[in-house]
C-alpha cells in the first residue's frame, strides 16, 4: 500500500493507492489542511493515515525489509501448497536467500533487478554449501521462482509497482539425458542385491519404472491378487522430513499396472515376511499398510534407500547411478523393446509427451535407427533375390 500528498482547491488531498482482491483502486481524504505553511502536517498526516490503513488490514509496511517480506511470504504461501514443496521452497530460502538478503539489509522497495541478478550470478559461481562451486542452471531457477512469486504478491499488494524479476538473466538448462543400465547392468545388478533389504523394492523399480515416492508409497490397498492390478494412488517424498501422501504426483501419475506373476509373487512373499516379523515383535511391531520396510514395521525412509543402493552398487563394483535411474532404465527397455515413447508416457506416468521426449528421445532415436537398419536389410535382401 502506497500514498501521495496532492492538492486540490488550495488544500491537501491523501491519496491512498490501495489493492483489494488483485484490483487497484485509489481513495482520496480530504485533509481540511490549506496548502500555505502545511505541507509538513499534511506528510505527517499522510504517514499516520497509511500505517492505520496498514495495521487494520494486515498490510505490511512497504518500508519492510525484503528478507522479512520473504519470511512473510512463506507464512503465507504454506498454506497454499503442500508440504514437500513448501519443505523445499523454506530450505533454499533458509539456506541461501535470506542469510545473502538479510546481509544487504534492503528494503522491499529497494530491490531493483541489478540486486537480484547479483544474488543468482554468486549463486551460479560459488553456491555450494561444500565449496565445491556454483549451483546448477536448474537450482538457480528454483531460486528465482522463490524471489518471483514473493515480489510477484508485493507487486499484487500494492507495494511495489513492478516485479523486478521479470527481465533477470538465468543460465540455460543443458538437456538433460537420463542415466540408465543395460540389460546385462540390471542382471549384475539383482544378482548384487539378493539377500539386501532393497532386492524387492529393486525388482519393483525395475519392472515397474515407479518413482520412488511411488514405490514407497505402495500399500496393500495397491495391489488386487484377484483382478491381477498394482495401482499408483499413494506417494511418501521428502526434503527435511517424510510426507505421506494419498495422491499422486500428478493425475496422469495414478495409473494401474497389469499384476505379473513375478510381481505377485514378490508381494505374496513380502506378505508372508511382514506377518512373520509381526509375530516375532508381538507388542513392538508398528502397524502400518505399507509394503517396504523393516522387520519392526517402520516404513522404509526416501533417504535411506537413495544411500543404501548407493553403497550397494559400490560395495559390488557397480556402475554408478541414482536410484531414480532405474525408472529410466525401464524406460530404455521399453524402447527398446519396440514400444512407442507414447507406450513410454503412459507407462510412466507422465503428464506430457514432451517430458518424456526430453529425457528418452535420444533412445527413441537410437531404436528408430535401429528399426531403420533393419528396413535397409530387408531392401538389400530384395535387391539381392532379384541379382
Amino acid at each position: 500500500m502506497t500514498g501521495s500528498l496532492q492538492i486540490k482547491n488550495d488544500k491537501y488531498y491523501l491519496v491512498l493507492n490501495l489493492t483489494q482482491q488483485g484490483k487497484r483502486r485509489q481513495r482520496w481524504i480530504s485533509t481540511g489542511l490549506p496548502v500555505k505553511g502545511n505541507k509538513r502536517r499534511a506528510a505527517q498526516l499522510l504517514q499516520e493515515t497509511l500505517q492505520q490503513y496498514q495495521q487494520q488490514s494486515g498490510i505490511l509496511p512497504s518500508s519492510i525489509r525484503f528478507s522479512d517480506y520473504i519470511r512473510h511470504w512463506l507464512e503465507q504461501v504454506r498454506r497454499r501448497v503442500d508440504e514437500v514443496t513448501y519443505q523445499g521452497y523454506e530450505t533454499l530460502a533458509k539456506c541461501h536467500i535470506l542469510p545473502y538478503f538479510d546481509r544487504s539489509g534492503l528494503l522491499l522497495q529497494q530491490i531493483a533487478r541489478a540486486d537480484l541478478q547479483a544474488y543468482l550470478d554468486e549463486k551460479a559461481s560459488d553456491g555450494r554449501k561444500d565449496g565445491k562451486g556454483g549451483l546448477s542452471p536448474k537450482s538457480i531457477r528454483l531460486h528465482k521462482n522463490i524471489l518471483y512469486q514473493t515480489l510477484n504478491e508485493a507487486v499484487k499488494n500494492g507495494l511495489i509497482t513492478s516485479n523486478p524479476c521479470q527481465l533477470l538473466d538465468l543460465p540455460s538448462v543443458p538437456r538433460y539425458e537420463a542415466s540408465f543400465y543395460t540389460h546385462e547392468q540390471l542382471k549384475a545388478l539383482l544378482q548384487a542385491a539378493k539377500g539386501d533389504p532393497l532386492y524387492p523394492l529393486i525388482q519393483i523399480a525395475i519392472l515397474y519404472g515407479l518413482r520412488r515416492s511411488e514405490l514407497l508409497g505402495l500399500k496393500w490397498d495397491s495391489i488386487d491378487f484377484v483382478q491381477k492390478t498394482l495401482t499408483v494412488r499413494h506417494t511418501v517424498s521428502k526434503v527435511t522430513k517424510a510426507v505421506a501422501k494419498d495422491k499422486t504426483k500428478t493425475a496422469s501419475s495414478y495409473r494401474s499396472f497389469p499384476l505379473t506373476e513375478e510381481a505377485a509373487l514378490i508381494f505374496r512373499q513380502l506378505k508372508a515376511e511382514e506377518n512373520r516379523n509381526r509375530r516375532l515383535m508381538g507388542a513392538a511391531y508398528q502397524e502400518n499398510d505399507y509394503l517396504f520396510k523393516w522387520p519392526d514395521g517402520r516404513p522404509f525412509p526416501p533417504d535411506y534407500v537413495s544411500h543404501h543402493f548407493s553403497r550397494l552398487l559400490k560395495n559390488h563394483d557397480l556402475p554408478h547411478i541414482r536410484f531414480h535411474e532405474l525408472r529410466h532404465s525401464c524406460a530404455s527397455l521399453l524402447l527398446n523393446s519396440g514400444f512407442t515413447l507414447k507406450d513410454v508416457q503412459e507407462w510412466m506416468g507422465h503428464s506430457d509427451i514432451s517430458v518424456t521426449a526430453n529425457i528418452y528421445g535420444h533412445l527413441d532415436i537410437a531404436r528408430k535407427q535401429t528399426l531403420a537398419a533393419s528396413l535397409t536389410g530387408l531392401l538389400q535382401s530384395g535387391d539381392d533375390d532379384r541379382r
